[in-house]
């Protein structure tokens, strides 16, 4: 067994480090072909900013080395030898820089890599613009080059720096628009591909985000394209940034507004222009507006587009509130939990050989023997006093007899000896029952905030859910019988039917400890309570932890307890679910096949920490029955002839099988407990039925 576990142990270790190697190699090459593809977008002069920042964001180290190695495969695709040697020259003084400054603080603030970056850049392809015919001319698209390679790395760095990659709107925003940018030179019949993309993705940005973002997109990508085509214009960043002005005051409304808002403000930004770019700006931007419209919904969340009026009177914004408020409130309950278990010491009993020290403190230390038994004989008197501590635990007192003869003969006080041990001993004994019952407390309150937090994290989970009609889908019908135990004139057992506002239908059966109207009280109020927990949205799983925690502490005092057994079936679908706390087996038969359903969870009440219930799920198809029983219809042991049955049985209701697994319990087990049945049987289109 332990060379077993040794071998699953290593290999559990190989396939870690195997998933560990193929994160990185994923890593390593995401920064490889994005520095590749970015030296595609290159600057008047020459220069690929985008492609510099990737490298400096890449950060130092395998990661790092992964962005060089593309941009020295982007050089030899998209450059001639003269723009990428300082290309190269730059790039490979980034990485050294950060290498270099690895171990700093001073790498870890957010403006240093950018700075260094530019700096660098500028210090490298500045003495190439110096050596040029005409330096002042270059000089421009050169700073210009510059601070893209900063903004760059400052967008770059949450994305890509090792170990720190969180995905943050405004760089994936860059980044795409960085990549659409290196296809603006790829066209198809006169449109340029990559600019029609950042068209989809301006009005994207401006629909999602609202006025500012869209300006601040529009005017950042079009006066970035102006810089690329180098015409020298404004032309895009006009025509970019009102586009982008107008489709974010569209945000929440319907997307064809957004979108006829931004195809009217490209046009009329150029009504006044005389730019050979005009015209394929225009139809760039219709082809933008088309594919922005073609887009799923599934990319703007999922939901359908109200108008401003229609979303400010249904009141959306105060629904979420307070769906983050539960939200916030159930992570804080949760992390009181988990600080509760975290920095509780584990506990352990006292030692009773403290009940000995101290009293030989009292009694001893002023005996004329009390160096011959404490220091001569110790082993006597220690073997001794261990010998008697069975006894003392087990009585509550300590009595002459419990010692050893050589040790009570000896002993000149053993009267007072005997006394204060008494004394120590009920002390000890109060703090070890005060000490299991803190634990105790401690577990139940730990229990009851995740409880709590679960009921919090359901509700909120619920809010805004469409609920569902219970009088559409598969028809689903309900038979039920009930008999008490023979003498007694009520049943212990309770069985409940009802619909959730979620279209949920629950079938719940509780048997109460015992029989008679004792046990039927309690049973009724287990099912009263399941039902308004269900009724409420709260889950059914939570539902039932909460129930058992509580009557585990109602039970403490009456020493009571209940079986519950609960379906839970969608109609429509068929999905069912049983949820057990000590109940009985239930049973799922489908022709002549018959299914058993069972648990092995105490009953609700018996445990006072929190208890899971046994869940199991299935499908119960067209023509299929669910069966639920309480122990006194059929023995768990002996059980086959219900199941040969309910495997004979051909008829469609379910009232009439409950009726005749009642009878047949008489006449085999005899009344010799209570007995309860609930049959659901899934027809074809219906309303659901109680028979």
């Amino acid at each position: 067994m332990r060379r077993r576990q040794e071998e699953c142990a290593v290999r559990h270790g190989q396939i870690t480090l195997e998933g560990e190697q193929s994160t990185r190699l994923l890593s390593w090459g995401i920064r490889f072909f994005l520095a590749a593809a970015l030296t595609a977008s290159q600057t008047p002069g020459g220069y690929a900013p985008f492609a510099l920042g990737c490298v400096a964001a890449a950060g130092p180290g395998a990661a790092g080395g992964a962005a060089l190695l593309g941009a020295l495969v982007g050089a030899v695709l998209f450059m001639d030898f003269a723009q990428a040697l300082p290309f190269l020259a730059a790039a490979v003084l980034i990485l050294s820089a950060a290498t270099a400054f690895r171990d700093l603080k001073l790498l870890e603030t957010k403006w240093f890599l950018p700075l260094t970056a530019a700096g660098l850049f500028l210090a490298v392809s500045g003495i190439y613009v110096l050596q040029s015919l005409a330096p002042l001319e270059e000089l421009n698209p050169c700073a210009a080059a510059a601070v893209l390679v900063g903004l760059a790395v400052w967008y770059y760095q949450p994305l890509l720096w090792p170990g720190r990659e969180r995905l943050e709107p405004d760089s994936l925003l860059f980044l795409t628009g960085s990549i659409l940018l290196a296809l603006t030179d790829l066209e198809l019949l006169g449109i340029s591909v990559g600019r029609a993309l950042l068209c989809v993705l301006l009005l994207y940005t401006a629909y999602q985000r609202g006025t500012m973002a869209g300006v601040a997109a529009g005017l950042g990508t079009g006066l970035t394209v102006d810089f690329l085509t180098g015409e020298g214009g404004v032309l895009f960043g006009a025509a970019y940034g009102l586009a982008g002005l107008l489709a974010g005051s569209r945000s929440g409304r319907r997307r064809g507004t957004a979108a006829l808002a931004f195809l009217g403000a490209v046009l009329a930004a150029l009504l006044p222009a005389n730019n050979a770019l005009a015209v394929p700006l225009l139809l760039e931007a219709a082809v933008g507006t088309a594919l922005f419209l073609l887009l799923p919904g599934r990319a703007f969340g999922g939901k359908r587009v109200k108008r401003a009026e229609a979303a400010e009177s249904s009141g959306p914004a105060p629904l979420e509130r307070m769906k983050a408020q539960l939200t916030r409130t159930a992570a804080a309950l949760r992390d009181l939990y988990d600080s509760m278990g975290r920095g509780t010491p584990i506990s352990s009993d006292e030692n009773p050989a403290i009940i000995f020290d101290r009293a030989a403190e009292k009694v001893c230390r002023g005996c004329a023997l009390c160096e011959l038994c404490w220091q001569k004989e110790y082993t006597g008197t220690f073997n001794a006093l261990n010998d008697a501590t069975p006894f003392l635990l087990e009585r509550g007192r300590a009595l002459p007899k419990d010692f050893p003869g050589y040790f009570a003969d000896r002993c000149i006080h053993l009267p007072d000896f005997l006394t204060a041990v008494n004394g120590e001993l009920t002390a000890f004994l109060l703090r070890r029952q005060y000490r299991r019952q803190l634990e105790e407390t401690r577990r139940s309150a730990r229990g009851q905030y995740a409880q709590l937090s679960e009921l919090l994290t359901a509700t909120a989970a619920g809010l805004g859910e469409v609920p569902v009609s219970a009088e559409e889908g598969t028809a689903c019908r309900i038979g039920a019988a009930l008999r008490p135990k023979e003498g007694e004139t009520v049943c212990g057992d309770t069985v409940v039917s009802f619909h959730t506002g979620s279209g949920l239908l629950c079938l719940l059966l509780a048997d109460g400890m015992g029989s008679g109207e004792a046990a039927r009280k309690e049973s009724a109020l287990t099912c009263r309570l399941v039902e308004q927990f269900l009724e409420a949205g709260i889950e059914p799983e939570a539902a039932l932890k909460t129930l058992n925690s509580a009557m585990a502490l109602r039970g403490a005092d009456t020493g009571s307890f209940t079986t519950i057994d609960l379906l839970t079936c969608r109609p429509d679908t068929g999905e069912v679910a049983f949820y057990k706390y000590g109940a009985a087996p239930s049973y799922l038969k489908k022709g002549g096949v018959v299914r058993r359903v069972t648990g092995g969870t105490l009953p609700a009440g018996l445990r006072g920490a929190p208890a899971v219930p046994d869940v199991t799920r299935a499908t119960l198809e067209p023509g299929s029955f669910a069966v639920l029983i309480s122990d006194g219809v059929a023995d768990p042991g002996r059980d086959e002839w219900l199941m040969d049955l309910l495997a004979g049985w051909e008829g469609d209701d379910p009232q009439a099988l409950a009726g005749l697994i009642l009878s047949e319990s008489i006449h085999r087990e005899g009344l010799q407990d209570d007995c309860g049945i609930q049959v659901l049987y899934r027809g074809n289109q219906g309303a659901v039925k109680k028979v």
